[in-house]
């Protein structure tokens, strides 16, 4: 059956329907993107193995991607073998708070609430409700956690340079840690609640630091060392680290 283009999306495109690709043990959705400054055919894996994306030039046929797709056979394997676990948050796992392993306790409850606790001599989080949105309010403690804690480091940096932000979002954003738009709104991950301190420090010094430099040039990274300076070390540790935190599942 012919591929008919996409119409013409330089940044994202709808994949079509049905689109699956067949590697390494997984049917991952196939998002095909049609992007009229493409001169090849390009293929990425989307944060978190959730999909693959191959941008493509104009008019070029599904069969072509399929043949590119098996060309690539061999490179997405050994890619995809590397990724990161994904587990699901469930009793008697663990996952971090502030850089600190928690251990999963669920305890049925009429109230759907979530406690840190210490459990056995170890930190946990208890929660409480039905245990089918377990996930689901572990998520929501996070994100709780990720408004206090980031609003408090937002006010102190905003101080400091003497500006103000329009506006504080939370996204679970699989790209990017957070954001800042030209107009001032910042967005942060609230996956970042399970990094240490200094590291949820740095990403908000980070998107401040924007407000008064939209680049990422020298005078950028000035004004951020200035308001993290342990800027370097916590980059390399979300470089390191950040992709398993993005891998869990709350769902």
């Amino acid at each position: 059956m012919p591929y008919r283009p996409l119409q013409r999306a330089p940044l994202k495109a709808s994949p079509p329907a049905g689109h699956i690709h067949r590697v390494a043990g997984r049917e991952l959705p196939l998002r095909i993107v049609e992007n009229g400054r493409a001169r090849r055919l390009i293929l990425r894996i989307a944060p978190r193995g959730s999909e693959l994306r191959v941008t493509i030039p104009p008019g070029v046929s599904l069969h072509e991607v399929q043949r590119f797709l098996e060309r690539h056979h061999g490179w997405l394997e050994e890619r995809l073998k590397k990724l990161p676990e994904q587990p699901l948050v469930r009793p008697g796992i663990k996952i971090p708070l502030r850089g600190v392993a928690h251990l999963i306790v669920h305890e049925p409850g009429v109230r759907g609430t979530v406690r840190v606790a210490t459990v056995e001599g170890q930190p946990a989080l208890v929660v409480n409700g039905d245990r089918r949105h377990l996930p689901r309010r572990v998520a929501d403690f996070l994100k709780r956690e990720a408004r206090r804690d980031i609003e408090a480091l937002v006010a102190r940096h905003t101080q400091t340079i003497g500006l103000r932000a329009k506006a504080i979002r939370y996204k679970d954003t699989t790209s990017r840690w957070g954001s800042c738009t030209s107009d001032g709104v910042l967005s942060f991950s609230w996956r970042i609640m399970m990094a240490p301190p200094p590291v949820i420090n740095y990403l908000v010094a980070h998107e401040v630091a924007h407000l008064k430099e939209m680049n990422h040039g020298p005078r950028f990274w000035k004004l951020c060392n200035a308001l993290c300076p342990d800027t370097e070390r916590c980059k390399a540790w979300l470089k390191r680290n950040g992709t398993a935190l993005q891998a869990i599942r709350f769902g």
